[in-house]
């Protein structure tokens, strides 16, 4: 069994002076850390859902996701800069440390946040909502470790990001 490891957040956010969506996991898993970039786990269907919601094809190298991301305003962060966590299980987590949004906030115009996940959900209420002031829209989990959600729930569930993505 994986041991309780303090970790900080190896990587930075992805966002630029036109996002419009503020997207935030709870903290990467040991894939994502690995490659240094989002939703890296095979199985995470993060980047197929978000392609299905906006009618594209899904990004596959990290530079398409960034393009992607870039393309379609969409800013990606986690809720936590720091945790002690065993592996990827998102129950594990204890002393978490929150991240900062201001600096997104201060350089994008985000209309809206979205949680994946309900710890990501609980995290962003409890440790940066009561400061920052702007709730979050929780959405289900597209780890794998959420097989009870089929894909084309996903897609539905995540519809209201078009609401704001394909808009002109």
């Amino acid at each position: 069994m994986a041991e309780r490891a303090r970790i900080a957040h190896p990587f930075g956010p992805l966002y630029d002076e036109r996002s419009r969506v503020l997207i935030l996991g709870s903290f990467p898993s040991p894939k994502s850390r690995e490659q240094a970039f989002f939703y890296g786990h095979p199985q995470n269907r993060f980047w197929r859902v978000i392609a299905a919601v906006l009618g594209s094809d899904a990004p596959v190298t990290i530079d398409e996701k960034r393009a992607f991301c870039s393309a379609n305003r969409i800013a990606l962060w986690d809720v936590l800069a720091q945790v002690d966590i065993i592996g990827a299980s998102d129950a594990s987590i204890r002393n978490p440390k929150a991240n900062d949004l201001a600096p997104i906030l201060a350089a994008a115009p985000i209309e809206r946040i979205f949680c994946t996940g309900a710890a990501a959900g609980r995290l962003y209420k409890r440790l940066i909502e009561p400061a920052l002031g702007i709730p979050a829209e929780v959405l289900p989990s597209t780890s794998p470790a959420n097989a009870a959600m089929t894909f084309e729930r996903l897609v539905r569930a995540y519809a209201p990001l078009a609401d704001i993505l394909l808009r002109q």
